[in-house]
C-alpha cells in the first residue's frame, strides 16, 4: 500500500485538513528530512519530519505509517516529538509577544490611542 506524504502529516494531526497539509508541503513549511518534497512522496519510518511555524521548526520522528487517522492519545504511537527544547521556547515567546502586541479582538486603534502612539513618539 503506497501512503502520501500530506495524508500522513493529516493523519498524525499536524495539519487541520489534508489540503492545509498538501498547500504547507508545497511552500517549504513542512519538510522530510531538511528537503522540500511533493505531497504525493512517500514517507518511511525513520525519516524525520520538520514544520516551521513562525520563528521556530518543529521537528518529529516517524516511528510507522498508519491507515486512517488517528485520535490525539494514539499520535504518539506513530510519531515521536524531537524538538529541541530551544525552539519550543522560540515559539512560546513570539506567542507571548504577539499577545503583547495587541489584546486579542480589540481591532485596530481608536483616535485616542492614535493620538497617545503620535504623542509618545513626537519624542
Amino acid at each position: 500500500m503506497s501512503y502520501r506524504f500530506d495524508k500522513y502529516v493529516w493523519a498524525v494531526r499536524l495539519s487541520k485538513t489534508r489540503s492545509q497539509a498538501s498547500e504547507l508541503i508545497s511552500k517549504g513549511k513542512i519538510k522530510l528530512n531538511d528537503a522540500q518534497v511533493k505531497p504525493s512522496k512517500e514517507p518511511k519510518a525513520g525519516e524525520i519530519i520538520s514544520i516551521s511555524k513562525n520563528t521556530a521548526v518543529f521537528t518529529y520522528k516517524i516511528v510507522q505509517l498508519l491507515e486512517k487517522r488517528v485520535g490525539p492519545k494514539l499520535v504518539e504511537e506513530y510519531l515521536i516529538d524531537i524538538t529541541p527544547d530551544e525552539e519550543k521556547e522560540k515559539y512560546r515567546l513570539y506567542n507571548l509577544s504577539q499577545a503583547i502586541y495587541r489584546e486579542n479582538g480589540t481591532g485596530k486603534p481608536t483616535k485616542k490611542d492614535r493620538r497617545d502612539l503620535s504623542d509618545f513618539f513626537e519624542f
